[in-house]
């Protein structure tokens, strides 16, 4: 052998000569491709295929973790930001709140008449100062009771699950709203909140979080859904609540295999064609009675 054919070089750069070999590929590689690992040295390919191969971390119920609960931040910021159009313009809450249909007399508006983005944009929008016993608490007690227990559970669920979770409560807020009560106009986001209340307390009961402190916190929340029915839409409350018990059994005890994400998602989407068929039909057959009432969820 000459000693030019004993020259070995990268196989990533041709012309540079080198003398190390990738630990796991077993190919020469130069200083500039040259990775540390736990024994020696790999390429960069073979650094890039281990990553690929390394399972990522999962919550008990599926999701990515994430230290950061950022699907909060941004629900927070989004009611923020609907609340300061609301004070801008006045007008934005009758445009975007929650409303089935209206009375004869009224101009046509509402999911009735075509209006369905009303489903979810009411579940941003909350009552102003100058708007009920309520006024500007109504959403620092939904944005405090969403930074409590949003971090607590999309900490849990992973930001993908969360995010569905909360819209799926909202919607189920709205849609038992128009079913039962469907010329009340309804603003705010305590429909998801309850969603994540029953979430929070399946949860718990799932990982075995303090029996007593669960029971007690469900038992809260089941009160105020009593009391509120006196001040505001029960409804909403109720229908979040259910809906966001419907998704949570699903994450929560979905088979622990290949199947789970599978059948999370699949009872998402039955919950939503749900949803979406129970608000057809009711939009088909709604019989508008006299009277136009105003609340708050």
């Amino acid at each position: 052998m000459t000693a030019e054919s004993a020259v070995t070089t990268c196989f990533r750069h041709p012309k540079v000569e080198s003398h190390v070999r990738c630990t796991r590929c077993d190919r020469f590689i130069c200083p500039s491709c040259m990775r540390e690992a736990a024994v020696g040295h790999q390429c960069v390919e073979c650094v890039q295929e281990g990553r690929r191969s390394v399972r990522q971390a999962r919550t008990a119920f599926g999701g990515r973790i994430s230290a950061v609960p950022v699907v909060t931040y941004v629900l927070i910021g989004l009611n923020v930001l609907g609340y300061l159009a609301e004070l801008a313009r006045p007008s934005v809450e009758s445009r975007f709140d929650m409303l089935g249909s209206v009375p004869p007399g009224y101009l046509p508006e509402g999911v009735a008449h075509g209006e369905w983005y009303r489903l979810l944009t009411g579940a941003f929008l909350h009552l102003t100062p100058t708007e009920g016993a309520f006024g500007i608490t109504h959403i620092l007690f939904n944005m405090l009771a969403l930074w409590n227990v949003g971090r607590v559970v999309e900490a849990q669920l992973g930001r993908v699950r969360y995010l569905a979770l909360y819209l799926l409560s909202a919607l189920g807020g709205s849609v038992l709203v128009l079913l039962l009560a469907p010329e009340t106009r309804t603003v705010g986001a305590s429909g998801a909140i309850f969603g994540l209340g029953a979430a929070y307390y399946i949860m718990g009961r799932r990982l075995g979080y303090d029996r007593q402190a669960v029971n007690q916190y469900m038992a809260g929340l089941l009160v105020w859904l009593v009391v509120s029915a006196w001040m505001t839409s029960w409804q909403g409350h109720l229908g979040g609540l259910l809906a966001g018990g419907t998704v949570t059994l699903a994450y929560a005890y979905a088979p622990r295999d290949g199947r789970r994400t599978l059948v999370q998602a699949g009872v998402c989407v039955a919950l939503l064609v749900l949803l979406a068929v129970l608000t057809a039909v009711r939009v088909s057959s709604l019989a508008v009675e006299p009277g136009l009432m105003g609340g708050a969820a």
